[in-house]
């Protein structure tokens, strides 16, 4: 078995850092600070991805989680002292109503929930129809917009929910926010991590890349930079075992092992990578799953397209309530994704790369 002894402390400050798309500047502090502390050669692209190396010798591996969350950015600020505010990623609209939110401004966060209406005043066809996003406010207890821009908030200015990274009655079981995809961060770094002690045959890069909630845009400038032989992606995967998911949709079930994706809207992997995946999880009698995406994109898709191409799988997290203020995982998958891609990467030496990137 290749785990190493992974402690909770690192995903826990991924996870409570704000981090909306764009504005990822805190994250890649703290991945910096450990992956310096780990010992490796660090870079970053011109949009704020971060790229850590180690090894010299032997085929490009590059293994990635996208830093960013989903969130949202001050549009506008009312006469009477409310906010209004854009998306940043994909909500879902009926999630939003009474979240707590921090406005990060100049003077540092400011407390806020997304405001509603008591049911008590709701009218008969207002009790029939959700609120839409851009009929709501954040209220931040102020009477002005003078009174809010006191307070360092202006238009542009990042919001972020909150949600702490807690412990479940189950200790196995976790509920916070930015699951996606700090939970892919640590994974890249705890794999670079176990490898740069037990030795590998490649040159590892271990990546943060930004604004993947918009696009996929840091996985195709640090892809480019790093120029990879064969690339990982590190997600979440859509948890089905939760009342009304058709498993048709979403099959992945939480401590049931990581998801290998078999093919999601950005991507179908290459054919050898996944096998190799499998044939590895089922050496090591690691539990797995397999599951399909039709509904979003990854930053593998963005990353297989850089240069001449380059052989890329995705691996996630099985995650309840993805999109939203907060999510639910098993800590014992996130665990059997570190030892699985731990093992793969190990795998990979000039040979293996090479029939895994021979044509057809």
């Amino acid at each position: 078995m290749l785990l190493m002894n992974v402690g909770l402390s690192f995903l826990e400050k991924l996870c409570n850092a704000p981090g909306v798309t764009g504005f990822e500047g805190d994250v890649q502090t703290i991945l910096r600070a450990e992956l310096e502390e780990i010992g490796t050669e660090i870079v970053t692209d011109n949009l704020g991805s971060i790229i850590a190396k180690v090894g010299n010798k032997g085929p490009k591996v590059m293994v990635a989680g996208h830093m960013d969350e989903i969130g949202f950015m001050v549009r506008l600020i009312t006469k009477e002292g409310f906010i209004r505010f854009s998306a940043l990623g994909g909500w879902w609209d009926q999630v939003l109503l009474s979240q707590r939110v921090a406005v990060y401004g100049s003077k540092g966060p400011v407390i806020g929930v997304i405001g509603s209406k008591p049911p008590h005043i709701l009218s008969p066809d207002e009790r029939k129809k959700p609120v839409e996003k851009n009929d709501m406010f954040i209220d931040v207890g102020a009477f002005s917009d003078e009174e809010v821009e006191e307070m360092g908030i202006r238009p542009g200015d990042p919001i972020v929910p909150i949600s702490p990274f807690t412990s479940m009655a189950n200790k196995d079981m976790y509920v916070g926010k930015a699951f996606d995809n700090r939970v892919g961060c640590a994974i890249a770094v705890e794999t670079l991590r176990n490898l740069k002690e037990k030795g590998h045959p490649n040159q590892l890069f271990a990546v943060g890349t930004v604004q993947e909630e918009v696009g996929l845009r840091g996985a195709q400038t640090a892809g480019t930079l790093v120029d990879p032989d064969v690339a990982f992606a590190f997600e979440v995967a859509i948890a089905g075992d939760t009342p009304g998911v058709d498993e048709n949709k979403a099959r992945a079930k939480l401590g049931k092992g990581p998801v290998i994706f078999l093919m999601d809207r950005s991507l179908i992997p290459n054919l050898r990578l996944r096998d190799l995946a499998i044939e590895t999880a089922k050496e090591l009698g690691i539990e797995y799953q397999v599951d399909i995406m039709e509904g979003g994109g990854t930053d593998a898709g963005r990353i297989s397209m850089v240069h001449r191409g380059v052989p890329s799988l995705c691996i996630g997290v099985p995650t309840r309530y993805i999109h939203s203020h907060t999510g639910v995982i098993n800590i014992q998958d996130y665990y059997k994704a570190i030892e699985l891609t731990s093992a793969i990467v190990a795998k990979l030496d000039e040979e293996t790369v090479a029939s895994i990137k021979k044509v057809w």
